[in-house]
């Protein structure tokens, strides 16, 4: 069977090395290249040394006679080469507690052996592209949403959890289901004055539907080739934005450019005895990257097939692209350029900051913008390269000193800001334009704040003006779109091999809950997710509080939940797994879940499948409901076919394969690790 360029990848990092072509919907074990984590680096060491601490591990539970016991040995990283600590997030925080945990940051990187980057070199996806870890048809992993920035280089950029990052550390891999694939074709060129930004932006305001939610997304087309490689990493970066897990831009020539120009810049750098943290570690004789590197990978590059299946088809024609705003607290929500300079929306801060638009054409660009002009009264300026690279080439070129002679207030290479962190947050009644990726309510400072997000031109001339505005004028044009959404193919039925522990059937009534992107605050409060003091108990008699206060009466031990699209969105929560788990739920049926969800609740032994037809029969049998929990029908789950049966008929699912049945069987995913490490040992 064909495959598409994210299958392919998939394939080649299958940690079982089986030969087998991996397609959307498979779980299995991954073996990254890279697996970064920044200042959440401290919390992962804590779920590292937790496992290698023995006991039964985690808070998933076990399931009976699956026994995860291991000796207490010394806490080792499997693969030194694996990790990459690049600190970025509260880097202008000078307090002691914050460089302390640094300080142990690094420490612990020294006695591991692990390439480490201290405050100040730059964002964190950043530092691995600009340090070749990230290189075409690799898989690079990170404990951060905007990993998906690692597709600009033909790379499969993608988020984990922290779990999964201590289990890389542990054992060199971690569970991952392929996603759904989207093709998005781009084509044609981009007007003079138009970016990469604009170009996102405009997918998300005409898309914005969820058609690429939880998918990877692979952008093809001859509009493809007009794009420099700051643009696409600005693309790729808010494809999470977008919905997408990944975004995946192909290996062509201007890729290869690129990454002769980083070859030429790292050899450099090594003749004239500049030796970076991966250098020093691994004690290389030659720079990470190097010409010869590329033309093998140029060589050997991955492609989709011709004939490969896409979930969905996305036409994009860049020539009718032009500046739009998305806004205030949605980056779906869009407005033309020519809409909102209409309307005159007063600007009291102006970023160009974060690792979507901090490179060094975005400096350039908003640079000339300003040269010679002054940033308008009543308008805080703040400008942050993506790295501390980035900076002294700016500074060299002398775009750096004419943002600060226009204004600009300065800030050190990381994240800051757009994070609400640090020098310049937004306070309450303030607006913003902003250069960085989200603006939702209450990210950048206060929650009585807004934020509008815009290219750095448009930042740049916003500065200058104190309102909304562009350097250019455009008409206002509706960018051209088109969609195809295409069937599933038909996987070849089989009988699924049940894995030892691992339940063969489970029996329940349904309860249903008529609602899409049902979030994790409605599932578990945010007011008990901080607190330690919480119980087994009052974590289950917690659940879905917040989204139906009589849920608790109607819900038994045993029962099963069906619901909607998106179930989990939101927050990384564990808990909002886990307090079903603790429910005596076993098992939640919904037409697709939020990935982030989907990852913890599997870390935590908490069963989770789609079945979309199943979902649209409840829609039709209870129509327009007035309550939030329906007790429905008794479901039969047979794990062996793959099929719920419900009111006399059946629904498929995705086959759960042995990667997925071992995670349930063996009581999570800290408690599998522990079983490998006894293995090893």
């Amino acid at each position: 069977m064909s495959q598409t360029l994210i299958e392919k990848i998939a394939t080649t990092h299958n940690a079982a090395q089986d030969n087998s072509l991996i397609h959307a919907g498979d779980f299995l074990n991954i073996r990254p290249k890279h697996i970064m984590t920044h200042d959440n680096t401290s919390a992962v060491m804590g779920k590292f040394k937790s496992i290698f601490a023995g006991g039964s591990g985690g808070s998933g539970g076990e399931v009976s006679g699956a026994s995860t016991a291991v000796t207490a040995v010394a806490p080792r990283i499997f693969n030194p080469q694996q990790p990459v600590f690049a600190i970025d997030h509260d880097i202008q925080n000078l307090s002691p507690e914050n460089l302390g945990k640094y300080a142990r940051i690094e420490k612990f990187a020294n006695e591991q052996g692990i390439d480490f980057y201290p405050a100040g070199t730059g964002i964190s996806h950043q530092v691995i592209v600009e340090y070749g870890y990230a290189t075409p048809g690799s898989m690079v992993v990170g404990s951060d949403s905007h990993s998906n920035l690692y597709g600009a280089v033909s790379a499969l950029g993608t988020p984990v959890v922290r779990t999964d990052a201590a289990a890389i550390w542990a054992t060199g891999q971690t569970w991952w289901q392929v996603p759904q694939v989207a093709k998005v074709e781009l084509t044609g060129q981009l007007s003079a004055g138009v970016v990469g930004k604009d170009v996102i932006i405009a997918l998300c305001g005409v898309f914005n539907n969820d058609e690429v939610l939880n998918m990877a997304v692979e952008f093809t087309g001859d509009g493809v080739a007009g794009l420099s490689m700051d643009q696409r990493m600005s693309i790729a970066n808010m494809t999470t934005e977008w919905g997408a897990l990944a975004g995946v831009f192909p290996f062509d020539e201007i890729l290869r450019d690129y990454f002769y120009g980083r070859a030429d810049y790292l050899q450099q750098r090594w003749d004239l005895g500049v030796r970076d943290p991966s250098d020093v570690a691994s004690e290389r004789d030659t720079p990470r990257i190097t010409r010869d590197d590329v033309d093998a990978w140029y060589a050997n590059r991955l492609e989709a097939d011709a004939d490969a299946h896409y979930a969905v088809e996305l036409t994009l024609d860049l020539t009718s692209v032009i500046p739009h705003v998305s806004g205030p607290d949605h980056v779906k929500v869009m407005h033309s350029l020519p809409d909102i300079e209409k309307q005159q929306i007063k600007v009291n801060k102006a970023y160009l900051l974060s690792c979507v638009n901090a490179r060094l054409e975005d400096i350039a660009e908003a640079a000339n913008i300003v040269d010679g002009k002054k940033v308008a009264d009543g308008v805080e300026f703040y400008v942050a390269a993506a790295s501390a690279n980035v900076e002294q080439q700016a500074r060299e070129l002398g775009h750096w000193q004419k943002l600060l002679d226009a204004g600009a207030i300065e800030l050190p290479p990381g994240c800051g800001t757009c994070i609400g962190l640090g020098k310049g947050t937004l306070e309450p009644g303030e607006v913003a334009i902003s250069a960085t990726n989200r603006n939702f309510k209450g990210r950048m400072g206060s929650r009585d704040a807004k934020a509008y997000l815009g290219s750095p031109a448009v930042v740049a001339a916003s500065a200058l003006a104190g309102h909304i505005c562009s350097p250019t004028k455009f008409d206002d044009v509706e960018p051209k779109h088109s969609i195809k959404v295409n069937e599933r193919p038909q996987r070849e039925a089989g009988a699924v091999e049940i894995a030892e522990g691992f339940p063969s059937s489970v029996k329940g009534r349904a309860l249903w809950l008529p609602v899409d992107n049902l979030n994790t605050d409605g599932i578990y409060s945010g007011k008990l997710t901080y607190r330690d003091d919480v119980s087994e108990a009052d974590m289950a008699a917690a659940s879905m509080a917040n989204y139906d206060p009589t849920f608790n009466n109607i819900a038994k031990e045993g029962d099963i939940i069906v619901a909607g699209r998106n179930f989990g969105t939101g927050s990384s929560r564990e808990q909002a797994a886990t307090c079903l788990k603790l429910r005596g739920i076993p098992c939640v049926i919904a037409a697709s879940f939020s990935e982030t969800y989907k990852r913890n609740a599997f870390n935590n032994a908490f069963l989770v499948l789609e079945c979309p037809e199943l979902v649209a029969h409840f829609e039709g049998q209870f129509k327009n409901p007035d309550v939030a929990t329906i007790v429905g029908p008794n479901l039969e789950i047979d794990f062996a076919k793959s099929m719920i049966e419900c009111d006399g008929k059946e629904y498929s699912f995705a086959p759960l394969s042995e990667v997925a049945q071992e995670l349930i069987a063996a009581g999570g995913a800290e408690a599998l690790v522990k079983r490998r490490l006894q293995a090893l040992a």
